[in-house]
């Protein structure tokens, strides 16, 4: 961290009566003859640094100096400058950047040793190692820029909640003429598996047998279509059941559910219906 002292402009005429603190509840509107203030607390921190790379790359930057061919001597000597001075302050903070100030008289000295006339091609220039981690750096640096300048929440923009209450009714399928055949297909099927073959006439009511689905849907509750119609007595009972089921439907005495396409066939009794009967 780079520090540069900066002198505190002298305080406001309109400012001086206002009380610097209070003593025992006792304002005070200037600072005692004898308070002595340590120059250090008259600094303020203008640049500050990541590490030893960011610290010679502002060097580099600063002088204009080409990355690929680096001065040494002079960059050198500045980052000296600049790590005695955090040495007297901050010796733990100090220890990575003295480190790369040993790195750089390392690389100082190497290139001031002599060289003989006839030097192989293949020696690696001292700086390269230094180039490269500056250059890496480098461009690490710029794409944390980049980075840091897209939009985050809680800087750039909060974040905004929103409830949404709704409330959606169930709404049952219709019933089409579809799936009453379909119903009735099935029924059809079963009561000629039950069916008797002794033949006999009997006089059946459509009014009878509507009365008997009556009765047994005055608990108000749903009951399978399949288990209204009478089964049991042959295709004759089974057909005057779905006639009486179909007239008490075009009356309007019953109503006729499905929860989903495919699914049993439910009935009950109408709510007008349920009103009368209470």
């Amino acid at each position: 961290m780079s520090e540069n002292v900066v002198s505190l402009p002298p305080t406001a005429p309109h400012q001086q009566s206002l009380p610097l603190a209070r003593l025992y509840g006792e304002p005070m509107t200037e600072l005692p003859k004898d308070l002595y203030i340590p120059p250090e607390a008259l600094e303020v921190f203008l640049e500050s640094f990541e590490g030893p790379l960011d610290l010679l790359l502002y060097l580099i930057r600063k002088a204009n100096i080409n990355v690929l061919d680096i001065p040494m001597a002079p960059l050198t000597a500045q980052y000296l400058v600049y790590v005695e001075s955090m040495r007297h302050r901050n010796l733990e903070l100090a220890a990575e950047y003295l480190l790369m100030a040993a790195m750089l008289l390392e690389i100082k000295s190497r290139m001031l040793l002599p060289r003989p006339n006839k030097v192989e091609q293949s020696e690696e220039d001292p700086r390269a190692e230094l180039v490269r981690r500056l250059l890496e750096y480098e461009q690490m640096k710029a794409a944390a820029a980049r980075l840091d300048r897209l939009p985050q929440a809680l800087r750039d923009y909060e974040w905004v909640s929103v409830a949404i209450s709704r409330q959606i009714a169930e709404r049952l399928p219709e019933v089409t003429l579809n799936d009453l055949q379909a119903a009735w297909l099935m029924l059809m099927k079963r009561a000629r598996m039950t069916q008797h073959h002794k033949v006999r006439r009997e006089e059946l009511s459509v009014r009878e047998h509507m009365a008997n689905i009556l009765r047994r849907l005055q608990g108000g509750m749903y009951v399978e279509f399949q288990d209204l119609l009478e089964t049991g007595g042959g295709v004759a009972k089974l057909v005057v059941s779905f006639l009486a089921m179909l007239e008490l439907a075009r009356e309007k005495l019953v109503d006729i559910t499905q929860r989903e396409a495919f699914a049993p066939i439910h009935v009950k009794l109408a709510e007008a219906t349920i009103h009368e009967s209470a």
